[in-house]
């Protein structure tokens, strides 16, 4: 299934809010920084604990949007992603490896808590792919 992933800088909570309220949606999943098991690779500041890892919404029947905060530099970064959730490892392996080609690794693509594969990569034309193999 592929969703537009929205990024923000802090303000995920409110602007999903919004859309909610908007389109009459559902909010199917909303977690934050601090529902993560503690990783020393990944410390959370006590100031970001109540930031959004991931919010899922449906807007529509058919229509589903999703999102996160970051304290990355949206100047620098995409505001929408492209979320490819697979059901196979193999297949996420090959669309992976075709599209950093040429690109740029953002995070590899390895096991997380939540996905049995997770990374993210911009391509060689400036779009970026957000994998997760459920």
């Amino acid at each position: 299934m592929i969703k537009p992933y929205l990024m923000f800088s802090r303000e995920c909570e409110e602007a999903f809010q919004l859309y909610l309220k908007a389109f009459d949606g559902e909010l199917l999943a909303m977690q934050k920084y601090g529902d993560m098991p503690p990783n020393p690779e990944f410390p959370v500041a006590e100031k970001d604990k109540d930031l959004v890892l991931h919010a899922h919404l449906k807007l529509t029947e058919n229509g589903f949007i999703m999102g996160s905060d970051g304290s990355r530099d949206l100047k620098e970064s995409p505001k929408v992603c492209i979320s490819v959730e697979l059901n196979s490892e193999d297949q996420a392996i090959k669309a992976w490896n075709m599209l950093k080609e040429g690109g740029n690794v953002k995070m590899d693509l390895q096991p997380t808590f939540f996905s049995k594969l997770h990374g993210s990569v911009m391509d060689k034309f400036g779009v970026t792919w957000m994998f997760s193999v459920i």
